[in-house]
């Protein structure tokens, strides 16, 4: 058996050292009693309050950004667009408001799971590439907005995958936040398939 990420894994302060540890985890749901999971292959680093890409950027306190404030180890999932379901996971120290999202994922178990939560016919690169896609095929809705890492419903676990190499980014869709744009903020595994944007 693999152990989940202990809840000092997400407490740490350097949000972009634990987005690029991320990389190689895998990502774990157990929904309707359906088990599926992925290798995270690409992360978004997000630094609040300075970072002006952030939902919480100056420090702001809506019902939606709330889950920033807690402490580190609790999923952070809105809706974008009315439409996708994005998972985030909160991290360092309580009133700390910073996240990573989960940009994409390497399918694993659970396959026939993804394929029919996503409406596909066969496996290709869109089944969980992009963050709207991944949670969709994991079965990750607003429902689990602020649920705990150590949970029995969603979870990350170190199966000892080795990660080749690491590429640093910048962000994607945020032309809105200045300097903060251009930050290479976004983490993905060289040579990977399973990445939204290269």
């Amino acid at each position: 058996m693999y152990s989940k990420l202990p809840a000092s894994f997400y407490t740490r302060a350097d949000v972009l050292q634990i987005s690029k540890d991320l990389l190689g985890k895998v990502l774990v749901t157990v929904i309707d009693g359906k088990v599926t999971s992925g290798m995270i292959t690409e992360t978004e680093a997000y630094m609040a309050p300075e970072d002006k890409a952030s939902h919480a950027f100056n420090n702001k306190r809506t019902p939606r950004t709330e889950a920033f404030y807690n402490t580190g180890g609790i999923g952070y999932v809105y809706l974008c667009y009315g439409i996708h379901h994005l998972f985030n996971i909160v991290t360092n120290v309580e009133e700390i408001p910073h996240a990573i999202l989960i940009r994409s994922v390497e399918p694993l178990e659970g396959i026939d799971y993804m394929l029919q939560r996503r409406k596909k016919q066969k496996v290709d690169k869109t089944l969980t590439t992009g963050p709207g896609a991944l949670a969709q095929a994991l079965g990750i809705t607003k429902l689990h907005n602020k649920i705990s890492l150590l949970s029995d419903t969603v979870w990350v676990e170190d199966r000892n995958i080795a990660v080749p190499a690491i590429q640093a980014t910048t962000r994607v869709g945020i032309d809105y936040a200045a300097e903060y744009k251009d930050k290479p903020w976004r983490y993905y595994i060289e040579g990977n398939k399973w990445v939204s944007k290269i």
